[in-house]
């Protein structure tokens, strides 16, 4: 790992983790492709390694929303006990189950595109004229969390980046979701990345993360993290989803693409 590399790793956990944070979103879920197109981690290397990231930048956003009072609460607490289960799970599905690079393309395809999809359209609906939705009950959400955590410890994201757009869409408010989806992912992948570094032992391969790529991403995105937790008040919603949703979609079209190939 050179020092150029390094460099290029911590800025786009900063840009990344800037623009996603606002939203709940780790970065991890963008950092990926970049990763595995720019860095070139192997697979299934590159999943320990966005699950750290996760854990080294994951305090930057906190810090800040603890500060505003917004961290703690019984939705963080459901997301948590759904999560941590579901990201063992995955991690060990994503070792013995789809090692391969192709395989790993495609579901990360089938992950993006409809969530991005999705966004999109929650995001350029209208409102209708309409009493709100009622919020999902604490069993749905914690069911949903641990769904969620083994898609993400298959990917890498810690779950937390998938059940928050998911939330919101259901009509929660972005500053309650936001925090909470932080902490959970940073939970997760605390542990993600503990169960992963355990796998490496008993298996070969490239399973362990890449350390000084993840921690350099991570580091950026520790500061990115933060600042885009400050900014959230300032920052128009509408167009960040707008943006989130254009570009989860836009990856999964050029997965499936290479999948495919």
């Amino acid at each position: 790992m050179t020092w150029s590399m390094m460099l290029a790793g911590l800025t786009a956990g900063l840009l990344i983790a800037a623009v996603t944070a606002p939203v709940g979103v780790s970065g991890a879920v963008f950092l990926l492709p970049v990763q595995l197109s720019v860095f070139g981690v192997p697979s299934p290397a590159v999943t320990p390694t966005n699950l750290l990231f996760n854990v080294v930048a994951g305090p930057g956003a906190l810090l800040r929303y603890r500060r505003e009072g917004t961290l703690y609460g019984p939705l963080t607490r459901r997301l948590v006990a759904g999560t941590l289960p579901g990201v063992v799970i995955g991690a060990v599905v994503r070792v013995f189950a789809v090692p391969g690079a192709g395989i790993f393309r495609l579901l990360v395809a089938c992950l993006l595109l409809p969530l991005g999809l999705w966004l999109i359209a929650r995001t350029l609906r209208k409102p209708a004229r309409q009493l709100p939705a009622a919020p999902p009950s604490p069993r749905t959400v914690t069911g949903l969390a641990l769904v969620v955590g083994i898609v993400g410890g298959i990917y890498g994201i810690g779950g937390g980046s998938i059940v928050g757009p998911i939330l919101v869409g259901r009509g929660m408010p972005v500053t309650q979701v936001a925090p909470a989806a932080l902490a959970s992912t940073f939970a997760t992948s605390s542990v993600g990345a503990a169960a992963f570094a355990l796998l490496s032992l008993t298996g070969s391969g490239d399973i362990a993360p890449d350390w000084y790529l993840g921690l350099a991403c991570g580091l950026g995105g520790l500061v990115g993290g933060y600042l885009g937790a400050h900014l959230q008040p300032r920052l128009p919603e509408t167009a960040l989803r707008l943006m989130l949703g254009t570009l989860a979609a836009a990856l999964g079209v050029l997965y499936a693409v290479q999948s495919l190939r």
